[in-house]
């Protein structure tokens, strides 16, 4: 039977609010009508998970995530002693994705748990999604947001072979760039909380969260690019125009998380040298600097090739600017954030081209080798 099924949470506890953002999407899930001894079952079934090691997933076994519709969901709150702090609901948009800011009033320390239903798709029945532990980002906030393709792995996604490639074959099938792996483990180690950002589709998240966990990284909140609304043709938030071009997507969700975590006390940011990532980050530096008032920042992002962007776009980027301009006026009475970026050479370049309006901010940028190992030659058989 289909049951609303979530497709990613990533819900962010500060002092100040709870800012859940989630997506849902029906799934086919498989009745189990024996109800003797279920419980045992249960337990016996996952021991033997345990004990058996998981098959690495990939990705296109999600291809169904690609469906979208409305949903109503409930959120629940719950203290360390299972008591409820409280209860809220809030609709979707129409392919089911949720971005909502909870106020806390002196309960921050008091959330432990947050349990989550679907209560829209039949009335008078309250559908369990699962439950979450909040992920609690502490002052001073320091934060990593690292980029995944090219980055973190050595994907290619060049030619129809390539992606083909991509969506049958688990990500560890690539070459991993272990400089990044350990430059992104080095600052989880001195307190910083790790985000990932990918233009992968947003069904890649159990393959990607299953690499992530193998490689000794388990508290990253995951951003993807959500398809649903690039097919989606009322919806202007992505167009097909945004396969190629990443800019404005990812600018977008790196806006996204600083109004999601707050600003910043130190923000790292990793990417690569392939594309478009510097001037992404470079931007992002200049407007938590306080140098570019939000107009300025979107009119210069507007004339740059890697960021085309539809009039929905724009507005939407501008009014997030104008938010973190907002805060920023809060936050600067006590100096602007520390950041520091950090590039994947592309091949042996010591610089990197940059706009001369961030010429100023090329010292924020370290460029580093990510080799990977080279693949093993064919073997050629003897005549």
């Amino acid at each position: 039977m289909l049951r609303p099924s979530i497709v990613h949470f990533i819900a962010i506890l500060t002092e100040e609010h709870l800012h859940i953002k989630t997506s849902l999407t029906r799934k086919q899930v498989e009745p189990n009508y024996n109800k003797k001894n279920i419980a045992l079952e249960v337990a016996k079934n996952f021991t033997k998970d345990l004990e058996k090691p998981r098959k690495p997933s990939f990705p296109i076994q999600a291809y169904k995530l690609l469906r979208g519709r409305n949903f109503t969901i409930k959120i629940v709150a719950f203290d360390d002693q299972h008591e409820v702090l409280f209860k809220k609901v809030y609709d979707s948009d129409s392919i089911g994705a949720f971005n909502f800011k909870i106020p806390l009033e002196n309960q921050h320390d008091k959330i432990k748990t947050l349990q989550v239903f679907e209560v829209g798709q039949t009335s008078g029945l309250d559908i369990v999604l699962g439950s979450f532990i909040p992920l609690k980002i502490t002052n001073p906030k320091k934060i990593i947001i690292c980029d995944f393709d090219k980055t973190l792995v050595d994907t290619k996604y060049s030619t129809t072979k390539e992606v083909y490639k991509s969506l049958t074959k688990p990500i560890h099938y690539f070459p991993t760039v272990s400089n990044s792996v350990s430059l992104l483990k080095s600052y989880i180690e001195k307190g910083f909380h790790p985000f990932i950002l990918s233009a992968s589709p947003h069904f890649y998240e159990d393959a990607m969260r299953d690499w992530l966990y193998q490689n000794h990284i388990y508290t990253a909140g995951i951003f993807l690019k959500d398809y649903r609304q690039i097919f989606n043709l009322l919806n202007l938030d992505l167009t097909p125009k945004d396969l190629k071009v990443q800019g404005m997507y990812k600018l977008n969700h790196l806006l996204d998380i600083i109004l999601m975590v707050g600003i910043p006390n130190e923000i790292i940011l990793m990417g690569d040298n392939f594309e478009s990532d510097p001037i992404i980050y470079l931007a992002l530096a200049s407007l938590l600097k306080g140098e570019l008032e939000p107009w300025s920042f979107i009119k210069f992002l507007d004339g740059e090739e890697k960021f085309l962007m539809n009039k929905k776009q724009k507005a939407s980027l501008l009014s997030k600017s104008y938010q973190i301009e907002n805060h920023l006026n809060k936050f600067s009475q006590d100096g602007y954030p520390e950041i520091k970026i950090h590039i994947r050479k592309k091949v042996l370049e010591d610089t990197i081209e940059v706009p001369k309006l961030f010429e100023k901010h090329r010292n924020l940028v370290d460029l580093y080798e990510g080799l990977t190992p080279m693949l093993p030659a064919p073997k050629v058989s003897n005549p």
